[in-house]
């Protein structure tokens, strides 16, 4: 199975008012074949910082395995080289197998520290199933990424693709605290 770029997004949601929203926008990005999600926590933490978290899917069990193996691996380089990879692509692909996660809440905890009490965040690891043959076109041409990042819409700005006041209208969205 040929796999696109994978990217961790994490995000934060203060008082989260959950309607199944996110959930069916994945989906519909799964079935366009755009994304997919590899694995994901939402975890939620109480006014006391007490933390309860579940652990989100699409992909077969098959697909969860061979992933789980890769992204373990992926998850176990840097922290202890050659063996914590090993240990990493191992753990990936038996809590793939049985039916779990690839993030442990253990692996978790760097990112549940910055969660504020009262709060729940997602943290999704996707891959951009649509990138597949813009990167494989751009190895073809003897091409390899340098760098990659979101701009800011405040960036755009300076470059004329939107105006002043879309760009705090987008920032605003991407960066504040929305009503529940």
């Amino acid at each position: 199975m040929a796999i696109g770029p994978v990217q961790l997004i994490v995000l934060g949601f203060e008082h989260p008012n959950f309607h199944g929203e996110i959930a069916a926008e994945l989906e519909r990005l799964r079935e366009s074949g755009t994304v997919r999600v590899i694995d994901a926590l939402a975890i939620h933490k109480d006014a006391v910082g007490a933390i309860e978290v579940a652990h989100l899917s699409n992909l077969s069990k098959e697909e969860a395995i061979e992933l789980g193996s890769k992204v373990g691996a992926l998850v176990g380089l840097g922290i202890e080289g050659e063996e914590g990879m090993a240990a990493g692509a191992e753990a990936g692909a038996a809590a793939a197998a049985e039916g779990g996660g690839v993030f442990s809440e253990e692996q978790a905890w760097d990112v549940i520290d910055d969660i504020p009490n009262d709060s729940a965040a997602a943290l999704i690891l996707l891959e951009h199933h649509w990138a597949v043959p813009l990167r494989d076109a751009v190895v073809r041409a003897g091409g390899f990424r340098i760098s990659d990042g979101f701009i800011s819409p405040l960036d755009l700005v300076e470059i004329g693709l939107v105006s002043r006041e879309e760009a705090d209208q987008l920032h605003a969205m991407e960066t504040s605290k929305q009503p529940a």
